[in-house]
């Protein structure tokens, strides 16, 4: 056993245990493997002869007088996206391209500095070291001015290449954190040990770098909130549910947290469950994780987890519950618009549940935080609404 047992007795777990059965009958349906899962890291090699090749178009371009351009996906596009309840939301093999053209006033300083960050990444590869995102942008932040710019080229490069992005070398800066019944390896020899205590593990930095995962959980818990995942930590919830996982992107997650979520579904296969606000900004976040985004779209197959429950909070809960309302909040113009942007994307027409979720928060025209349970007892969420949610497969 790799852990001690302190939760609840093995009964509790019944509906959850055969939850995951069903998960891996699914899986092995569709031709899935019980381990491993999305698309192969790039060979160093490979990504050099790549980045050789953009380099090898430009110089024919300048030997023809002609003014040499990038080519790359257009990342922001719905018309380049295909859905698969497998994956997600992925960019289709011929999408619409857009250039960087070196003549171009418009393009030429974003031309430039795609060819300087080609640049710095052949060079790490070439001496297998690896850099952040902050570290290439102090290299010369006046040139780039803000991170942003440096972000959007990385993963425009990583798109014009067709590999992932930690093939570049380049790591992002977390800023999820981890609990509960995980233990693992970093890529520097540093044993990590995740506790169920009231101090959570920051997510790794090098996520493909881990190695020697661990685990008895029986479920993993992506939280939304910071403020809701250390409310859990506080009211122990970890301890009373053991053995369990919890995951916080703190938000809008970055990278790295949707690289560890996917890597602990890949290799253990435990059911996964989104814990978000009633509200259009959290139903998006939990759609991010489930089903990825646009912008990434050309990545999905190594951040995506199709198999991500709703836990909660649902809308239908707010009524079910008697919350008040007034501890409920009126959706805003922006809630209206974005609402109404989620139940037009495809991955809606195959979660009839989740459309009628937001059908319920449409007509009421309010939604809820998660603290809003606080109005039933403090420690509702963590004692009684999540414990029964799990116990009774209380997700859709």
């Amino acid at each position: 056993m790799a852990f001690a047992p302190m939760g609840p007795e093995a009964s509790f777990f019944a509906v959850l245990d055969q939850h995951r059965a069903s998960l891996l009958a699914a899986l092995r349906r569709g031709g899935g493997e019980p381990a491993g899962g999305g698309t192969p890291q790039a060979s160093s090699s490979e990504v050099l002869a790549s980045i050789e090749s953009v380099i090898q178009d430009i110089i024919t371009s300048v030997a023809r007088n002609e003014a040499p351009a990038f080519t790359i996906g257009n990342r922001s596009s719905w018309e380049n996206i295909k859905f698969e309840d497998s994956v997600g939301l992925q960019m289709v093999t011929h999408c619409t391209t857009r250039k960087i053209k070196s003549d171009s006033l418009k393009s030429v300083k974003k031309f430039a500095l795609i060819l300087k960050i080609l640049s710095k990444i052949y060079k790490l590869i070439q001496s297998n070291t690896y850099a952040t995102k902050r570290d290439i942008y102090y290299t010369d932040s006046q040139l780039f001015g803000n991170q942003t710019v440096v972000d959007n080229i990385i993963n425009d490069i990583s798109c014009m290449l067709k590999v992932p992005r930690m093939s570049l070398h380049i790591l992002s800066t977390s800023k999820g954190l981890i609990a509960g019944n995980l233990r693992y390896i970093e890529e520097d020899g540093t044993r990590v040990h995740c506790t169920c205590g009231a101090t959570a593990v920051a997510v790794p930095s090098n996520i493909q770098g881990i190695r020697n995962l661990i685990t008895d959980a029986k479920f993993l818990l992506i939280v939304e909130k910071d403020a809701t995942f250390q409310r859990l930590l506080d009211d122990n919830f970890c301890n009373r549910m053991s053995p369990c996982i919890m995951v916080t992107g703190k938000g809008v997650p970055d990278l790295n947290t949707r690289l560890l979520v996917k890597k602990l579904w890949d290799t253990f296969h435990i059911p996964v469950f989104a814990l978000v606000d009633a509200d259009p900004h959290g139903i998006e976040i939990m759609c991010i994780y489930k089903y990825g985004s646009v912008a990434m779209s050309f990545e999905a197959h190594n951040l995506t987890v199709p198999a991500i429950r709703w836990l909660g909070l649902l809308p239908s809960d707010i009524k079910r519950l008697n919350i008040p309302r007034d501890t409920l909040i009126p959706l805003t113009k922006r809630d209206q618009m974005k609402l109404d942007s989620v139940l037009k994307r495809p991955y809606v027409t195959c979660q009839p549940f989740w459309r009628k979720e937001m059908e319920i928060m449409a007509d009421s025209k309010m939604k809820a935080e998660i603290q809003a349970l606080t109005f039933l007892s403090s420690d509702y969420l963590s004692r009684v609404y999540l414990p029964n949610k799990l116990k009774f497969g209380g997700w859709i």
